[in-house]
């Protein structure tokens, strides 16, 4: 079964997103554990955590198909030792408050290398930071988000996250978000059956369907191979609609979260609905 969402908002407290999911008729959903701009974030308390998991219970939103995503500000590729130090010290904390949520995944961009460092030092660094994530927490997936490239960002290209996923010594808590906007930006064509399982081909070849835990759907305002990140509602963009039904009737992408993060929060009910209307062709 496909379970397709939206990254709603958690304005209020974190225990409204599974009710904003479910007003959009969600099966999966995204959301912000803090203010996604800001360092620093109150300490969830027991009335944030018991309402969330009191909401994802009541609305059928298991862990397993939730993808929160962590700050913006967090780059844990920093070459810099006061940014990278900042920046561990707040991923901890991110998936820290996921698991008192009692999510499973935590969703991230892999970071930049700000003309500093060779990309493959960059690399290293990401892989540093998440093993000292990981050895210092329990339960959660770290989940790498593949990226545009734009400006110095890493992880556009499919043996970047291969790279890091290499040095990670825990790899059962790692896994592989594909952003559709990303892929199509950072020079991976899906706009056609053939195109798109020739990508599929690589991604599986190069990193593995089996770290597969998520994806974002997208449409790309931005054309193949730009490394412009600019999202565009479904259909409305460069990618069209193809590539949606090609991923909905791909049995190797059921059962994880796909989220929406097009431009237009009002039609994402419609834009679900249009999804789902892919599976029963």
């Amino acid at each position: 079964m496909k379970r397709v969402g939206a990254h709603v908002s958690s304005s209020g407290g974190v225990q409204n997103s599974p009710l904003n999911a479910k007003d959009i008729r969600a099966k999966a959903f995204a959301l912000f554990t803090k203010n996604q701009k800001q360092w620093k974030a109150n300490p969830l308390n027991s009335e944030n955590i018991d309402s969330f998991k009191k909401h994802c219970r009541e609305n059928g939103f298991l862990p397993e198909h939730i993808l929160p995503h962590d700050s913006y500000l967090i780059n844990l590729g920093n070459p810099e030792k006061e940014g990278l130090g900042k920046s561990r010290e707040a991923f901890l904390d991110e998936i820290n408050r996921c698991s008192q949520l009692g999510l499973k995944y935590l969703n991230f961009h892999p970071g930049n290398h700000k003309k500093m460092i060779s990309e493959d030092e960059c690399l290293d660094l990401i892989s540093e930071s998440l093993n000292i994530a990981l050895d210092s927490t329990e339960g959660v997936t770290l989940v790498v988000e593949n990226t545009a490239g734009q400006g110095t960002s890493l992880g556009y290209r499919f043996e970047h996250l291969a790279h890091i996923i290499s040095k990670i010594e825990d790899k059962s808590r790692i896994g592989v978000c594909m952003d559709t906007c990303h892929t199509f930006a950072s020079g991976y064509d899906i706009r056609t059956f053939e195109t798109y399982s020739e990508t599929m081909k690589k991604f599986d070849d190069i990193v593995g369907f089996q770290y597969l835990k998520g994806m974002h759907l997208n449409d790309s305002k931005a054309k193949l191979g730009s490394r412009v990140d600019r999202h565009h509602s479904l259909g409305e963009g460069e990618l069209g609609l193809d590539p949606f039904r090609f991923i909905m009737g791909d049995s190797r992408i059921d059962e994880i979260p796909m989220v929406l993060e097009t431009i237009d929060s009002t039609i994402w009910e419609k834009e679900i609905k249009l999804l789902y209307s892919y599976t029963d062709i």
